[in-house]
């Protein structure tokens, strides 16, 4: 079986590379920021007083 061109490769390369780029890129700026809750929820912290 004969092998490609090394320019057929470059221009697979370049071809897959741009899709995948294009895929995250629209992946990433799609997703809606999640909203703040009002409520601020408050963090409880147990202080425990250690006796030796």
């Amino acid at each position: 079986m004969p092998q490609m061109m090394p320019m057929e490769w470059t221009l697979l390369y370049i071809t897959f590379m741009t899709t995948f780029l294009m895929f995250n890129i629209m992946n990433y700026f799609t997703q809606s920021p999640s909203k703040q809750s009002k409520m601020k929820k408050s963090i409880n912290t147990n202080k425990t007083i250690w006796k030796w």
